[in-house]
Formats: C-alpha cells, sequence, structure tokens
C-alpha cells in the first residue's frame, strides 16, 4: 500500500480471495489507517479493494466453471462419506439459495473465496453473481476499511475481535462437520445391520 496506494490494496485482497489465509480483516483496516494518514482517499481504498475482491471471486468461478458439475460431482463421490445423493441436495440448495449464499458469503471469513466455487461449478449467471459479490464485498470491505480509517493508529485493536469472528466461524464449520461425519456414519451402521 505504502509504493502502490490503493492499486496495492485491491492487490492484497485480490491474492487473500485466492489464499483465504491472508487475512481481509487486517488488510482492510490497514487499508483505512493508510487513508487516515491521506496516502490515498477512503473512497479509493474502497473501490480498489472491491476491484480486488471481484477479481479474486471472477478467478474462482472459472475455476467452479471450469471443473463443471460432472467432474465436481465425480471428485466429490470419491470421497469418504459423501453419497450422491448429498451432492444432488447441495446442487438443489445452490438452486434455491444461491443468490442470497453469494450475496452473504461475500462477508463471512472463510466462505468469502470458497462461495464462488458451487456458483461457478453451477454456472449461475455471471452478471448477477458479479453484482451480488460486488455488493457483499463492497459492505464487508467498507466495514473494515471505516474502523481502520476511524481508529487511525489504533487500527491494531479490530483484529482480536476479527480474529475471534474467525474462530467463531472456523468453529460452526468444524461442528457442521463433526455432525455430517458422525450422521453419516450412524446412517452407514444402520443400512449395514438392516443389510444382514
Amino acid at each position: 500500500m505504502e509504493r502502490l496506494g490503493g492499486a496495492g490494496a485491491g492487490l492484497a485482497i485480490f491474492l487473500e480471495n485466492l489464499f483465504p489465509p491472508l487475512p481481509s480483516e487486517v488488510i482492510l483496516p490497514m487499508a483505512g489507517f493508510a487513508a487516515s494518514l491521506g496516502r490515498l482517499s477512503v473512497v479509493e481504498a474502497i473501490v480498489w479493494t472491491t476491484i480486488g475482491s471481484v477479481a479474486g471471486a471472477w478467478v474462482i468461478y472459472l475455476l467452479g466453471a471450469w471443473l463443471g458439475h460432472d467432474r465436481m460431482s465425480r471428485l466429490a463421490a470419491k470421497l469418504p462419506l459423501v453419497d450422491e445423493e448429498d451432492i444432488d441436495k447441495s446442487t438443489a440448495w445452490f438452486a434455491r439459495h444461491g443468490t442470497k449464499g453469494v450475496f452473504f458469503g461475500r462477508m463471512l471469513p472463510f466462505f468469502r473465496s470458497f462461495i464462488s466455487v458451487p456458483a461457478g461449478v453451477e454456472r449461475m449467471n455471471f452478471a448477477v453473481f458479479t453484482v451480488l459479490t460486488t455488493l457483499g464485498s463492497l459492505i464487508w470491505n467498507s466495514v473494515f476499511i471505516g474502523l481502520g480509517y476511524g481508529l487511525g493508529a489504533s487500527w491494531h485493536l479490530v483484529e482480536p475481535y476479527t480474529a475471534a469472528l474467525q474462530y467463531v466461524v472456523m468453529a460452526g464449520v468444524v461442528i457442521l462437520v463433526g455432525w455430517f461425519v458422525a450422521s453419516r456414519l450412524r446412517r452407514r451402521r444402520r443400512i449395514k445391520v438392516s443389510g444382514q
């Protein structure tokens, strides 16, 4: 950001979309802090980071589209404990809730990047995907850049709260995965017992 200004913030967020371990929750307040120092304007920071978010989401969407539904289904079917009906249910869920998933997914740590995969796999209308991604990213980026701008040199005070949010989301994912595995193992045991 020191060297490239807004374009540097946009590039950092583009990379964060492709490599989720890079935390946007740190990059965005830093961009707000840079704006508070006059290195770039708040509007410039928001515009560039939103461009970076959308460009990164496009790459992941295109990867999903390249994989396609059939190839993704074949890959998923090779995973242990995944049945074909799980893939069908996921497809049906995305058909019903995909627009909300893309919009709200852009405001959730960890899911921000991954929600673009099913959008691409299911070939969600690219213009709709772009609008939803832009709006969701705009809200997320504006909040964190605004916090960084408002807190100034104390922008790092936001980090513990954003880290906590990330841990809550990850804990939720672990609980869901644990529930899925446990229910799947119980179901397979019941099928095995009834088959005997």
